[in-house]
């Protein structure tokens, strides 16, 4: 219309949409900032999960022993004990990723389903497996059934834990500084769950999560007007460049608020995950070598350089 008509009137100054893009660039520095803490924070979590799940392993393995019971077992009665003390720290490890992985309304639920459509070589474990079935490898038929129409799996298996040490600690199996010790791991855990769950259950504010979209929709919409006086100045022809250039920064900015909107919820499912449930399978690796397991599962391998 500007080039047909020729007339000045289809322009706006520059200066003004200069000052609302830099607000915009310094809104979504500080959303990509935000969710990236919230990322790197959850990964750290899950980091502190694999030392403690590693050290309550090799405490349970050299704390339970004959050396203060009144009846002492055999070998393997206390392996078994060792074995049914791990296994359910598994079990425990099982719940929480399958409640991280549980959808939120304001997750990107659609997006996760696509995303396990499209890579149907990298599905979700805990949208393809049930939890009831991964859960019979570690616990008892009456463990398991104690869970059923618990809200909080997770936190009914670490009281299981907590009564299990204090029997054990009653029998003589740990002495009373084993036994505090063993359960400040257990404590640990609950931690460490805790800070998942903050991350999980909170979602990133929408003031922060929202606005940002509203910014790149009004700068795009005058960002043309102002670039069509200044291409125009370098020849007549030049003018359809506003175009093509105003593409170029509404994809910048729009591309910079994807990053952010898709690191805000480290669980959800999708390829920007933490992936937790290859740090589990690790930590299972870990824990079942140190019993001396036979039966080791195979680390679970990135496809197309994701990692779940």
């Amino acid at each position: 219309m500007y080039a047909l008509i020729g007339v000045g009137c289809f322009f706006v100054p520059w200066q003004p949409v200069l000052l609302v893009g830099t607000a915009l660039a310094f809104y979504l520095g500080f959303k990509n900032n935000a969710s990236y803490d919230r990322l790197w924070e959850a990964r750290k979590i899950w980091g502190a999960m694999v030392n403690g799940s590693r050290s309550f392993a090799a405490s349970v393995l050299g704390y339970v022993s004959n050396l203060h019971a009144e009846e002492r077992l055999d070998d393997a009665a206390l392996h078994a004990i060792k074995r049914r003390l791990i296994f359910r720290h598994l079990a425990w490890l099982t719940c929480l990723r399958y409640q991280m992985r549980t959808p939120r309304v304001w997750e990107h639920v659609e997006e996760a389903e696509h995303f396990n459509n499209l890579f149907p070589d990298l599905k979700t474990p805990e949208r393809t497996e049930a939890i009831d079935d991964v859960l019979r490898q570690y616990l008892a038929a009456d463990e398991l059934a104690q869970l059923d129409g618990k809200s909080n799996k997770a936190v009914h298996l670490l009281i299981l834990q907590t009564l299990d040490l204090q029997r054990l600690r009653q029998q003589g199996l740990i002495d009373d500084f084993r036994h505090i010790d063993l359960q400040k791991f257990v404590s640990a855990m609950y931690d460490e769950q805790g800070k998942s769950e903050r991350i999980k259950n909170f979602p990133f504010p929408r003031q922060y999560a929202t606005i940002p979209l509203l910014f790149i929709k009004l700068v795009s919409v005058l960002l043309p007007f102002a670039l069509i006086r200044e291409f125009d100045a370098i020849g007549p022809h030049h003018v359809w460049l506003a175009l093509p250039f105003n593409a170029i920064v509404t994809w910048v900015f729009i591309l910079m608020e994807m990053i952010g909107d898709y690191s805000e919820n480290p669980f959800e499912g999708t390829y920007n995950d933490v992936p937790i449930s290859a740090i589990s399978r690790g930590i299972e690796i870990d824990l079942k070598e140190m019993l001396g397991e036979q039966e080791i599962p195979a680390p679970r391998q990135p496809v197309n350089g994701m990692l779940l």
